[in-house]
């Protein structure tokens, strides 16, 4: 039985840590409600929260990676939109010499298919020259291939390798300074410009399947990226319903923990009736 005391009321003391145990438990559930986080800071989980940063550093670099994977597939697609267009010239190029090696054709019209064959040229250089996305060029020769981030840990690069379309290469066979004056000259050209053709064709398969690779792995890392942040969801996320639940229930053991240090509180009182 406890002793009847104006000095030490225990049952005050009991009643008044049962409440400020309720009272840091509501607030509690009041801060995971109010942030949707049951792991808000290191201090309500040091190793989860722990965890939880590593994995949002890493959500955060295949930002970087998928920024990277974009510029390098717009510049494989800019070299592919050009290497087409070149392909179409050495299309009309093929078109314009086998018109010209026909002996019956006039010197005049010969000339004329000359001056465009010569046009088609100069228009193909222009056009390796210009197809440039983001300061890179990957049909020019001046730099041997395109490497993209593959990792958030920047450990693995993707390659792109580039095609170097100037004329008199080993692409583009077809010299810069070709033209015919006559129909063996037309002729003779026929052969090197189909060669030119077949070898585009290889050229622009392979930047085909670059593009293709580019925007497949792109697509991997954004579904891994979703998985990494549903996967932090699960450690650090809140359950809301249960948390709602809890809070009506603290809060009604608020009020009752309230009343129980009121009563608690009225106890020395009762001491005064031993006195009448």
């Amino acid at each position: 039985m406890l002793n009847a005391s104006v000095n030490t009321n225990v049952g005050a003391m009991i009643a008044l840590q049962n409440l400020n145990k309720t009272n840091t438990e509501l607030q509690t559930a009041q801060n995971r409600i109010n942030t949707g986080l049951k792991v808000a800071t290191a201090k309500d989980d040091g190793a989860t929260f722990a965890i939880a940063q590593s994995q949002r550093a890493s959500v955060a670099s295949l930002d970087a990676v998928k920024d990277s994977l974009a510029r390098a597939t717009s510049s494989v697609d800019v070299a592919m939109s050009a290497g087409e267009s070149i392909s179409d010239m050495l299309t009309q190029m093929k078109e314009k010499t086998l018109a010209a090696s026909d002996t019956s054709l006039n010197t005049t019209s010969r000339e004329a298919l000359n001056t465009d064959f010569k046009a088609l040229i100069d228009q193909i250089k222009k056009t390796v020259n210009n197809a440039v996305f983001n300061g890179i060029n990957l049909l020019d020769g001046s730099l041997p291939n395109l490497q993209a981030l593959a990792n958030s840990e920047g450990t693995a690069r993707m390659t792109v390798s580039a095609q170097k379309l100037d004329l008199g290469g080993t692409i583009i066979s077809l010299s810069s300074t070709a033209s015919f004056t006559t129909a063996t000259a037309a002729g003779s050209l026929l052969a090197t410009i189909d060669s030119s053709i077949n070898n585009l064709s290889g050229a622009l398969a392979q930047l085909g399947t670059s593009s293709k690779a580019l925007e497949a792995h792109a697509t991997f890392i954004g579904k891994l990226q979703d998985s990494i942040t549903a996967g932090i969801g699960n450690l650090v996320d809140a359950d809301l319903a249960k948390e709602s639940a809890k809070l009506q229930s603290l809060q009604t053991k608020q009020q009752l923990g309230i009343q129980a240090l009121s009563i608690a509180n009225q106890a020395p009182q009762q001491v005064l009736s031993l006195f009448k």
